[in-house]
């Protein structure tokens, strides 16, 4: 029995008390305790590095066999200042007297460090409090104690901190982490140490995988329920890009996932760009104040005969004796050749061939002739500066019908001379070929000068009007829009972009594999722009036809975030070859639970359950299978 303050009789719980008394009693020694069948020791950090990086905490909490305990009293910043100035005189003091090197240079660090917590108090209204950090240690037997413990000293190194087993103060140290005991004095007088509460709070001590990026968000969370935190931008190791790639089947929660990425991108200001066939981004970018526009409806327009950056394979940039570069092409200036001309014909053949692939070899080459006389009448040579031109000074598309009928008619080419042969012909299928695009059905697509570009940072170009078009259309168009992405990406190198390619089966096409291609690139080239380029398709299938897999393979390969959701049958056969999956990895995509994937950045993959707030789901809207 036990007596209370109004010396009230209470019974005492004698079951209780034997549920959580360890068999063998507790007994402390010098430098370990014996609990139960226990072998423990407990450690206590007692200094730290000027700054701690986001999740420092986690690197030790999640370490086997180590319980943790954290301990936060926010001071009085008034006196803390005034100590905190007593102690960066006290140190100059020594820094200016001391003949001793080692001496000094300590000094000066223990200076500047107190010196950066009065600059976060004073000018930044940070709150600053003590710390103090209990480690124990616990193993069934000798050997696994001390493996532990070693583990955990290397560990804590590794954080530019130190820990010391706290010797002679093993009960005290006990007590300070049983949730029983409050912390005797003793403990808190010799670990507490002065840091920034954010240093405090971000040490996410139950993020249970340390995938914790330091300037991340919150990505979902792993299998023990531990916060994954990702920077898409972090650079270093095998995490060399910021493109990804996302496969799963319907109804796994592949637009949600990537509209979580696209949120939160947005929200650490990077310009996000969305080619949406689906109709699925629509609201998710006007609840964003940013700018949605139909590009199968003629409110936005592409030229496909104005001019854009082109992303040159490696191999085209050191070609021959490297008579120019990627900057110069892209300026449209190298030795008084256009190379920006002669790569956009390029671009042109893979265009009309999406669009017309019955488009024989010789039209082709009939088109071209004819598009070079159709750009020097608009005074664009091969010498031509074409940075300085504007949306307006191009040719659109129903000038190049004009002048292809004419031709017809005339029989002549722009320069007087007669169509020989087979151009006859040629010259006819042209001019049906390309009719529903200057004059018909498909003209609202693509016939004008390209629309002034949109001007927030979320753009969301919608395809959905295309739906009811040929397959032709819809590829040609998707081709089309992907140039103008890679235009927008490529303007700034100091500007982080995104885009998001839904849909990108639509580009898959193995009698036009150049689209592939083209893609290819801007997987390769967009890291050295500070952009990326984010894949969403059903089906690794696709990307296997062993007419494009020579290119496709790299869209599958060289991303270094991989999110992989539910899949089943020849998909997931396929992808347990390329990604080289375990059985629990394989069955984790098989069973097909929503919201869940295997992730992968760079050679670390493991499980992740993306958890959306609220808040988040109400600005995504209900597209999207959410």
């Amino acid at each position: 029995m036990i007596y209370s303050e109004k010396n009230e009789i209470r019974q005492i719980n004698n079951a209780l008390l034997n549920s959580i008394t360890p068999s063998g009693g507790v007994e402390f020694q010098r430098n370990r305790v014996y609990w139960g069948e226990n072998f423990v020791k407990i450690y206590g950090v007692d200094k730290y590095p000027p700054t701690l990086n986001r999740g420092w905490a986690a690197k030790i909490s999640t370490l086997p066999n180590v319980i943790t305990v954290q301990i936060f009293e926010p001071a009085n910043n008034n006196d803390l200042l005034a100590d905190l100035s007593k102690s960066v005189a006290k140190y100059k003091g020594v820094m200016m007297s001391t003949r001793d090197e080692l001496e000094r240079q300590r000094a000066e660090r223990a200076a500047e460090d107190a010196e950066r917590l009065i600059t976060q108090i004073d000018q930044h209204g940070e709150i600053i409090g003590y710390m103090s950090n209990l480690i124990m240690v616990v193993a069934r037997d000798e050997q696994s104690l001390e493996r532990s413990c070693r583990q955990l000293e290397a560990t804590i190194a590794t954080l530019n901190c130190k820990a010391r087993l706290l010797t002679n103060m093993q009960k005290e140290a006990f007590k300070a982490i049983s949730p029983y005991n409050e912390p005797p004095e003793e403990i808190l007088t010799r670990l507490q140490r002065n840091v920034p509460k954010s240093s405090f709070i971000e040490g996410f001590p139950f993020a249970s995988n340390s995938f914790v990026d330091q300037h991340g968000y919150p990505f979902g969370r792993d299998s023990k329920g531990g916060l994954v935190v990702l920077d898409i931008w972090k650079r270093g190791n095998d995490r060399t890009n910021s493109n990804g790639i996302v496969l799963g089947v319907s109804g796994v929660g592949k637009s949600t996932t990537v509209k979580h990425i696209m949120l939160n991108e947005f929200m650490m200001e990077t310009v996000v760009l969305v080619i949406d066939p689906e109709r699925e981004y629509k609201e998710l970018a006007e609840n964003l104040n940013g700018d949605w526009v139909n590009a199968g409806g003629g409110t936005f327009i592409v030229n496909p005969l104005q001019f854009k950056q082109v992303p040159l394979d490696d191999e085209d940039e050191t070609t021959g004796d490297k008579l120019y570069n990627e900057e110069d092409i892209n300026k449209g200036n190298n030795k008084g050749i256009n190379m920006s001309m002669a790569l956009h014909f390029k671009t042109l053949e893979v265009f009309f061939k999406l669009y017309a692939p019955e488009m024989t070899t010789r039209r082709l080459a009939l088109l071209k002739l004819l598009l070079e006389y159709l750009y020097n009448s608009f005074g664009i040579g091969w010498e031509t500066d074409v940075t300085k031109l504007k949306n307006t000074d191009y040719p659109i598309i129903s000038d190049l019908f004009e002048l292809i009928i004419q031709v017809r008619k005339s029989g002549k080419m722009p320069d007087g001379e007669e169509l020989q042969g087979a151009f006859k012909e040629d010259i006819h299928e042209l001019e049906a070929e390309l009719r529903d695009m200057a004059k018909g059905a498909d003209s609202f697509i693509w016939n004008g000068h390209s629309s002034v570009d949109p001007k927030s940072d979320f753009i969301c170009i919608d395809t959905h009007d295309l739906q009811d078009t040929s397959e032709n259309v819809k590829k040609a168009q998707y081709y089309n829009l992907l140039t103008w992405a890679w235009q927008r990406m490529s303007r700034d190198r100091k500007e982080k972009v995104m885009l998001f390619a839904d849909e990108a089966y639509l580009l898959i096409d193995p009698l036009v594999p150049q689209s592939l291609i083209y893609m290819r690139n801007i997987v390769k080239r967009a890291r050295k722009y500070e952009a990326g380029l984010f894949i969403i398709t059903h089906s690794v299938v696709d990307l296997l036809d062993p007419a494009v897999k020579m290119y496709a393979q790299a869209l599958l390969d060289t991303p270094a975030y991989k999110i992989l959701m539910g899949t089943d049958g020849v998909n997931l056969d396929e992808a347990t070859k390329i990604y080289a999956l375990t059985s629990s990895e394989k069955e984790l995509l098989a069973n097909k639970q929503r919201g869940v994937s295997l992730f992968m950045a760079g050679n670390q993959r493991f499980r992740v359950n993306h958890e959306m707030s609220e808040y988040e789901l109400a600005l995504m809207g209900s597209a999207g299978g959410r």
